[in-house]
């Protein structure tokens, strides 16, 4: 017989939570309001990749932000 043990992995990185789901992806979303940015999931992906597309993303906020 064999026991699964749902583990919840949550991760706060830069002002947001990244929490694994059960099939490898990242639900990446804000842990307060206002938003700066809407929740997301990754891809199938590391913790590593996960931050990157964060960082990515933040990145590209700022830049559209400070064009306006």
């Amino acid at each position: 017989m064999r026991f699964q043990h749902d583990q919840n992995i949550a991760i706060r990185y830069r002002g947001f939570l990244l929490l694994q789901q059960p099939n490898q992806t990242w639900l990446v979303r804000p842990e307060r309001s206002p938003m700066k940015l809407l929740p997301f999931r990754t891809t199938k992906c590391s913790l590593a990749e996960a931050k990157k597309i964060l960082l990515k993303k933040l990145t590209h906020e700022t830049d559209a932000s400070q064009a306006a």
